[in-house]
């Protein structure tokens, strides 16, 4: 069930091209710093089932190195579910490199090999991997520990990792395994509790079935794999197919569902599993999760065999999955375990992967180790935290939909970036889950285990489906983080008389620091699973008043030996951290308020930014304009002028080099509270499309965490004028209807401040007229907008001010009246057909008392630097022999600024 990236099947094409007609052929891959590797290509002949007369072929690779004459212990590695032995090679090389005979092979179903998907059947992929063990039985590089019977470990993920566990219960001859993010109880990962894993099952069927099976066009000539049961199983064995199709539509496991599941999960055989095993599970895997591999330890515990445990970064869901250092570690097992090596290190007993921080460098998440000499479980030393709550009621919507967002397959990464406090993607609707708050931590917490809670859960339907979560909430509310981005479901079956629940949380490994707060939430739906599709409503309330919060003191990082340098380093540090603590302390402390200011919406002054490694470009220089109440300003330059890094430093997205920014009176930072009173549309926004505008508008204010009468919602929506189109599904708006709501979005709350960037982008023209009519009647109110537009006419239909920008710097601000129709820009007309050379448009500009000159469409326009020096312009135009037709005042926006920008267009 590990799903591969494709580019991993070139390593299956390279391997085909080896297979020779009727047997194996010898290649050899050299390396200058390690023994060649020697592999060997053939396909195994197989019973369908045992006693069968069917065959199936199996697609094998055999790896040694070295001298070849001499016995050693064998290894074999399974691949992941969708995969082939191609997906394991690298691992296979470099265990034959370290002395190990390795042997890969596609299970049936996939890659070359023929057959049917079992789902690791023991009568069929399980008998297949003790036919495997016979074979090395009988080469002469392998180690015997007496005939028949080879010295041999297995290792492998996800589904490879299933197929070690069964090798182990099935096969005494297995001598030690290292498997690596599987399931125990395959029934209990995809049915947990009751509730249809529906997402991750549908991917996993869907990979199952696609292609042709094996044994079609390409495939090695051999017995065909038999033929689907439907058209939509593709490879999956009849008896599986059917069960999937049948909980699929029902949305509910049933009984022979589970009993089909359970008796080809390794907890099945759980008791005669007795060799040293090295569980590898991740931390961001809503497929298989931590819990299943606690239960593969208690059990083979309980058998009194050796068992160290690894909770590695990443999984099934994404992430870094540590490759090499679990490599490293499975080898050093086998060393242990199958060589005899006393002095191999095979590790710590417990060991978990934390973020350590960012790297600088290139922005990757650091890891580093915790252990502990024992496993501890997960409800070692658990911390008791009050929560608090009254009694409330949420709704399952009728059709599960919209579902609430947790754990999605493929970006576990954003899971794995909880701790250091990035929200991920987690996403409750309002009216679908109840929540239950802890006060703020005064000390930190580090969660490592279940956390667990006791509820009391009543429904109107038979049955109540819900998924509990703990958050971590940043001291601000809004911030919100999903540990992992797990939740475990549950299924109460006759909950119409209410009905205590005892929750165990999602396993995670998560720090709250101190100021956090913790929230239990309970959803009614989620987005990788089935959810009744009746409408139901739930009221749960808290039995007992408090978390239960497991903390494994004993669990502590490792600490790394420091270089000797470094201690030279502390009172190096203290002097720089002087220095910078009296040079930079007036530069980061943020500035008084200013009361002259309470009252204007925007004041700024010397503003500057410098473009990135750069010493004298500036993307904004020394820019300083004001804008009052009331106004609508459009601000206005060429591409590259500046605009879109001013409008990002008045919103707090980047810090200035020089100078500030003040809204109100209050300094701009990134975060500065008086940011909520400026409300911003930049080139459109997202919305789920099958919400109605309505819903979408609910959902954004509810995401900022302030009550819902201050969004003044009906007033935002007057405002924009949407009318009915509000009910109805987005997906059904026009690009200008969007625009509108995008617009709504930026008023609600009615910012005081409202910044527009572009805000006509993709309208037709009556579009155009509405959108000018909302900013205008948004500013008639009292209150601020600010709007960036390369359509000049519009701006200067719908803006009372005007700042122009060129090359970062203000070149002129004021009303739109005055800048248009100015005294000091003239048009001058030219006699038809006279032509306006390049040089002689400059000899204008170069004359006295004129600031700049360009051609227009009537002749040229001339921006005087005194406006009283008209009469001696029109003597100097005629000496330089232009043809004037006519000299007046110019009043279009458009050729003004040509004008003021100097007319290049830049």
């Amino acid at each position: 069930m590990d799903l591969r990236l494709r580019g991993r099947r070139l390593y299956a094409a390279v391997g085909a091209l080896a297979v020779l007609i009727g047997g194996g052929t010898w290649m050899a891959a050299a390396s200058d710093a390690a023994p060649a590797v020697h592999r060997e290509d053939r396909f195994l002949t197989m019973p369908e089932t045992p006693g069968s007369k069917k065959e199936v072929r199996i697609d094998t690779s055999f790896f040694t190195a070295g001298n070849t004459s001499g016995r050693r212990p064998a290894v074999l590695l399974g691949h992941g579910f969708g995969g082939s032995k191609a997906e394991v090679r690298t691992e296979a090389e470099q265990l034959a490199r370290d002395g190990y005979a390795v042997l890969t092979w596609s299970a049936r179903g996939f890659g070359r090999s023929t057959g049917t998907i079992g789902l690791n059947d023991p009568k069929a992929e399980v008998a297949d991997v003790s036919r495997l063990i016979d074979w090395l039985a009988r080469r002469p590089e392998v180690q015997l520990d007496k005939p028949g019977d080879p010295r041999v470990g297995v290792a492998g993920a996800s589904y490879g990792g299933a197929v070690a566990l069964l090798a182990a219960g099935y096969d005494r001859r297995v001598d030690a395994i290292a498997p690596q993010i599987t399931y125990w109880n395959l029934a209990d990962a995809l049915f947990p509790n009751g509730v249809f894993k529906k997402l991750w099952s549908g991917i996993f069927f869907t990979t199952g079935t696609a292609g042709s099976p094996a044994g079609s066009a390409g495939a090695p000539t051999g017995p065909p794999a038999p033929a689907a049961p439907s058209g939509d199983c593709g490879r999956f064995a009849a008896d599986l197919c059917a069960m999937y199709e049948r909980v699929a539509v029902s949305g509910t496991p049933d009984a022979a569902a589970r009993r089909l599941l359970e008796a080809r999960s390794p907890s099945a055989v759980g008791d005669r599993i007795k060799v040293p095993t090295l569980i590898m599970q991740g931390q961001t895997d809503s497929l298989f999760p931590l819990g299943q591999a606690d239960a593969m330890e208690q059990a083979i515990r309980r058998n009194g065999a050796p068992v160290d445990v690894d909770w590695t970064a990443g999984g099934h869901d994404g992430g870094d999955r540590e490759t090499a250092r679990l490599t490293a570690r499975t080898q050093a097992w086998f060393d242990r375990y199958l060589k005899g090596d006393e002095d191999a290190a095979t590790g710590p007993a417990f060991r978990v992967s934390r973020s350590g921080g960012v790297d600088s460098t290139d922005g990757t998440v650091r890891l580093r180790g915790a252990e502990a000499d024992r496993y501890p479980g997960l409800g070692n030393a658990p911390r008791r935290i009050p929560l608090a709550g009254r009694e409330q009621r949420f709704a399952n919507p009728a059709g599960g939909g919209p579902p609430a967002i947790s754990a999605v397959p493929g970006v576990g990464a954003l899971g794995g970036l909880s701790a250091l406090g990035a929200g991920g993607l987690s996403l409750d609707f309002p009216g679908q889950y109840a929540h239950f708050d802890s006060a703020p931590l005064r000390t930190p917490v580090h969660l490592t285990g279940s956390a667990t809670a006791t509820v009391r859960v009543r429904s109107h339907s038979p049955d109540a489906v819900f998924f509990a979560k703990l958050y971590d909430v940043a001291p601000d509310g809004r911030r919100l983080t999903l540990p992992s981005q797990l939740v475990t479901p549950y299924r109460i079956e006759g909950a119409q008389e209410g009905r205590t629940v005892r929750l165990q949380l999602p396993a995670v490994d998560h720090d709250f620091p101190a100021g956090h707060r913790l929230r239990l939430v309970l959803s009614a739906t989620d987005l990788g699973y089935a959810t009744p599709a009746e409408p139901a409503t739930y009221t749960v309330s808290l039995a007992d008043g408090a978390l239960g919060v497991p903390t494994a003191p004993e669990v502590r990082s490792a600490t790394a030996p420091l270089p000797a340098w470094i201690w030279g380093l502390p009172a190096t540090a203290a002097v720089i951290a002087a220095l910078l603590l009296l040079t930079a302390r007036r530069r980061t402390a943020a500035p008084a308020p200013d009361p002259a200011l309470a009252g204007v919406p925007l004041q700024i002054t010397g503003l500057g930014k410098r473009y990135a490694k750069s010493a004298d470009r500036y993307a904004v220089r020394d820019l300083t304009f004001r804008v009052e109440r009331g106004q609508v300003l459009g601000l206005l330059g060429p591409n590259g002028a500046g605009k879109t890094t001013t409008l990002r430093m008045l919103m707090g997205l980047i810090r200035p080099d020089a100078g500030e920014v003040r809204v109100f009176g209050q300094a701009v930072r990134p975060g500065a509270p008086v940011l909520s009173r400026v409300g911003a549309f930049v080139e459109g926004a997202g919305f789920l499309p099958h919400l109605t505008g309505r819903a979408n508008l609910d959902l954004y204010w509810q995401a900022t965490g302030r009550p819902a009468a201050d969004a003044h919602l009906d007033e935002a929506l007057e405002i924009a004028g949407l009318g009915g189109a509000l009910d109805r599904a987005v997906r059904t708006y026009s690009q200008g209807m969007r625009q509108r709501l995008a617009l709504a979005q930026a008023m609600l709350g009615l910012p005081d401040l409202l910044i527009l960037d572009e805000p006509t982008n993709g309208l037709d023209p009556p579009q155009i007229r509405e959108m000018r009519e909302v900013m205008i009647r948004y500013a008639a109110a009292g209150r601020t907008v600010i709007v960036s537009s390369h359509l000049l006419a519009e701006v200067e239909q719908s803006c009372t001010h005007l700042v122009v920008m060129d090359r970062g710097q203000l070149v002129q601000a004021g009303p739109v009246a005055d800048i248009v129709g100015s005294g000091d820009t003239l048009l001058v007309g030219v006699a038809d057909g006279v032509p306006l050379s390049d040089a002689l448009v400059e000899k204008v500009g170069a004359l006295p008392g004129v600031a700049s000159a360009a051609r227009a469409e009537e002749g040229l326009l001339v921006r005087l630097a005194d406006p009283a020096g008209t009469p001696d312009l029109l003597g100097e135009l005629l000496r330089l022999d232009i043809p004037v037709h006519r000299v007046g005042p110019h009043r279009r926006l458009e050729d003004a600024f040509l004008t003021l920008i100097g007319g290049d267009g830049r």
